[in-house]
């Protein structure tokens, strides 16, 4: 099986409006940054985004907010995003704001094939509406169910042509556990190389899992936030 497509508009292009994507990435860290650009280059609307936070005004998920192709989001944190705020307050777009670590545990269940599990986080809170509660040695968790989407995006630092992956640092983040939950993941590497370059060991991600990879271009890396310490005086 050849999967190696030409660039990201080859790679996204059956996605169809209406689709349940998750995207990797932490903040701006690690983000699939070729294929949200041909996302909104094709104008591909009513998505579900599953993503831990929704980019910023101008960058990242951002980009798709602003042209309204976001129908609804799954995230963890969305503070960073005055566009998403904007949309949320007003009814354009619906929002289900899930706990970071039950968020991560969701997919990565999806990943292993296991429906659901119970969580303590949320309990007592409105993320507990209409989720089934028991009780575990005197303490009430919440059932949570696997999250799993039509296509899965990320973005590793180095891939084969097989589909493994390999992420540098924190760029793995959501990627690991994305590229497991998926129906159809799409990977897009800053450096493609032949299968036996990889060293086995320090691959994250198998190939087994990926269905499309090539090698992306022009990546921008932007930093949300930039704090410098003051030099002494």
């Amino acid at each position: 099986m050849n999967k190696v497509v030409k660039n990201a508009d080859e790679a996204i292009a059956d996605i169809k409006d209406g689709a349940v994507i998750m995207l990797g990435g932490f903040g701006l860290c690690g983000i699939a940054e070729n294929c949200i650009n041909a996302l909104v280059h094709r104008n591909i609307r009513q998505l579900t985004c599953i993503s831990n936070n929704a980019g910023v005004d101008n960058f990242g998920l951002g980009l798709l907010l602003h042209t309204r192709q976001i129908k609804k989001m799954m995230s963890s944190y969305v503070g960073e995003n005055a566009e998403f705020e904007r949309q949320l307050l007003s009814g354009e777009l619906e929002v289900d704001l899930i706990p970071q670590g039950t968020l991560a545990t969701r997919i990565q269940m999806a990943g292993m094939g296991i429906p659901a599990f119970f969580a303590r986080a949320g309990y007592g809170t409105e993320v507990a509406a209409g989720k089934e509660v028991r009780e575990f040695d005197g303490k009430m968790y919440l059932m949570e169910m696997a999250l799993h989407a039509d296509y899965a995006i990320v973005k590793a630092w180095k891939g084969d042509t097989l589909g493994n992956l390999v992420f540098r640092k924190t760029t793995r983040n959501f990627s690991t556990s994305m590229a497991k939950a998926g129906n159809i993941t799409i990977a897009e590497v800053e450096h493609l190389v032949a299968p036996g370059e990889l060293d086995p060991d320090e691959i994250h991600v198998a190939g087994i899992y990926v269905h499309r990879i090539f090698q992306g271009k022009d990546y921008e890396k932007r930093i949300e936030r930039r704090t410098v310490q003051l030099k002494p005086q």
